[in-house]
Parts: C-alpha cells; sequence; structure tokens
C-alpha cells in the first residue's frame, strides 16, 4: 500500500529564488535572518522548514504556499502483529 506524503520541494525553492536574482543573502535578510547560513541550511534540507518561514518564502517568491511542496508516495511497512 502506498502513502502519499507532502514534502517542501528544495529544488523548486531554490530555483524561483534565483529567477527573482536573489541572493542567499539578500533571501536570509528577506527572512530575517542575521547571516545566510540559517536560510542555506534549510534551502539545501539540513534543516526543516518552519511554517511560518515557509509562508513567508510564498509570499516573496509569488507563489501559493501548496506550490512549495511535491507528493511523494512512500510504501506504508506492514505491521507485524505477531509478536
Amino acid at each position: 500500500m502506498k502513502q502519499k506524503v507532502l514534502k517542501v520541494d528544495l529544488v523548486k525553492i531554490k530555483k524561483l529564488r534565483k529567477e527573482f536574482n536573489l541572493s542567499l543573502e539578500e533571501m536570509a535578510k528577506l527572512l530575517g535572518y542575521e547571516s545566510p547560513n540559517g536560510y542555506y541550511y534549510l534551502e539545501i534540507g539540513r534543516g526543516k522548514f518552519p511554517a511560518e518561514t515557509l509562508a513567508r518564502v510564498s509570499e516573496i517568491l509569488k507563489v501559493p504556499i501548496t506550490e512549495l511542496f511535491f507528493e511523494d508516495k512512500i510504501a506504508k511497512m506492514a505491521k507485524n502483529q505477531s509478536a
């Protein structure tokens, strides 16, 4: 059985940021980070995007927040009911 899971589309976020000609430094500043590292770690998947930050990213990149996700289909593990 496959289960659908929504994941943040980091590749799309980076692509859109570059299309807007925003550097990591500029994006980090717009999001309130003191250095670009905090944002960079989110964009490469080293950290998880907080919901509020993702909402702000969607505003900055002028896309609905739903466009910043992709659907990942994962196989659901069968539970072993015998002990």
